[in-house]
């Protein structure tokens, strides 16, 4: 599912779509779920989509190009006008339900439904087993979460066998939450009452998912799912590894910056189960004389005499000399400059910058002597023409945006 206008992640998604969004320096956020279908054995996978979304397509057209022998394939369903409807997805479920005419079910077939937009790696395959011998009509993935993170997600409480015996989307109230934690997962030395959330990763076998939709219902999480809790077999599959959802800028900054750290909690050097990406025929970076810790930097970059900590830059990412850049996430370029504008500052960052706690959005053009920072700061754009914005307290210029020579922004 890649169809939300992803409101909470502006102004990343002003120009794209929520898995379009840059993740790690040379990936996209819609690359980890398709990954986990692929390393999982399955290839028949549909990416239906909605909002903003010529680069994810571009992306998809480059990146996953299957063997015409085995039959896999990645294919988008964008939002169409047909004689039943005219206007856009309502939500999750009406978006599947527009489309089931082209998914040619048989009543035999299983349905996995995910979402474009988060950071995990799972075998699909244990969650799609355990549906099976179970002979469920629908199957949740959750993961246990202490209740401080719990009031943004939908959470579930289950009975025997695993069955799902209430489930109430995002609630808010205090005792609401608290009875929905199960004796299991309570207080322990050290750890807060938890309770299971719903990944938003679902297993539908083909026949409950025709009655799921045959109402009016726009959305599994928020009237799907809790409305088969008394009506249909809905099991619950437990996932208590590193996930996380990137819907606020501050995930996606943390998520970025975590994979810096010695032992980060997604990894994406592990071997076996690789997270794919279009080819890369980049040159590899280059790096001149410069003091680098806990960074990434993508192919074609290439880095002047500067300073780097904590940093992720993505492909064709360009910074000048005297530079020092403080947990900050370059997201690169889409092409080389041969012949610069002398108007305007040059793809990257300049000379002599200095920018901290960042997110510095693709063909973005920073000038010489800038110096930014979030720190007071408020929410909102920071300068008049619109090229940086404060979110979650960090600074973000904008994709394609311009700071001109010198300029400063916040506080050192």
């Amino acid at each position: 599912m890649g169809g939300g206008r992803g409101t909470r992640l502006y102004p990343l998604t002003k120009l794209r779509c929520k898995p379009a969004v840059p993740l790690g320096g040379k990936y996209r956020l819609v690359d980890i779920p398709i990954s986990n279908c692929i390393n999982s054995g399955y290839n028949q996978i549909y990416l239906l989509s909605q909002f903003n979304t010529e680069s994810l397509h571009r992306h998809i057209a480059d990146a996953y190009r299957f063997d015409r022998f085995g039959r896999g394939y990645v294919e988008i369903l964008s939002a169409e006008q047909t004689e039943h409807g005219d206007d856009w997805y309502q939500g999750t479920a009406d978006a599947v339900r527009r489309n089931m005419i082209h998914f040619h079910a048989k009543p035999q077939d299983v349905f996995v439904i995910l979402s474009g937009d988060q950071l995990y790696r799972m075998d699909f395959t244990k969650m799609v087993e355990e549906h099976l011998e179970r002979g469920a009509d629908v199957t949740v993935a959750a993961k246990p979460v202490p209740l401080s993170e719990a009031s943004g997600l939908g959470l579930l409480r289950v009975g025997e066998n695993a069955k799902i015996v209430d489930f109430v989307e995002k609630p808010t109230d205090p005792e609401v939450i608290s009875r929905l934690v199960p004796p299991e997962l309570k207080a322990g030395e050290g750890i807060e009452d938890r309770c299971l959330a719903s990944m938003g990763i679902y297993v539908f076998t083909a026949t409950a998912m025709e009655d799921a939709l045959k109402g009016d219902a726009t959305d599994f999480g928020k009237e799907i799912i809790p409305s088969l809790v008394e009506k249909k077999d809905i099991r619950c599959h437990i996932f208590d590894d590193y996930w996380e959802d990137i819907g606020t800028v501050k995930a996606f900054f943390d998520a970025n910056l975590q994979l810096t750290d010695e032992v980060p909690a997604f990894d994406f050097y592990e071997g076996e189960r690789p997270i794919y990406n279009r080819p890369d025929i980049l040159p590899t970076a280059k790096l001149g004389k410069c003091l680098v810790t806990r960074t990434i930097i993508a192919s074609g970059s290439m880095i002047g005499e500067s300073t780097l900590n904590r940093c992720v830059l993505g492909e064709r990412s360009m910074v000048g000399d005297g530079c020092n850049l403080e947990s900050v996430v370059m997201v690169g370029a889409d092409f080389y400059e041969d012949h610069a504008d002398p108007n305007i500052p040059e793809l990257g960052v300049g000379h002599g910058a200095q920018i901290q706690d960042a997110i510095i959005d693709k063909n973005a053009r920073i000038g010489k002597n800038v110096f930014l920072s979030p720190k007071g700061l408020e929410e909102g754009w920071a300068d008049a023409g619109e090229n940086v914005y404060i979110r979650d307290g960090i600074l973000i210029v904008t994709k394609n945006g311009v700071v001109a020579d010198g300029v400063r922004i916040g506080n050192p």
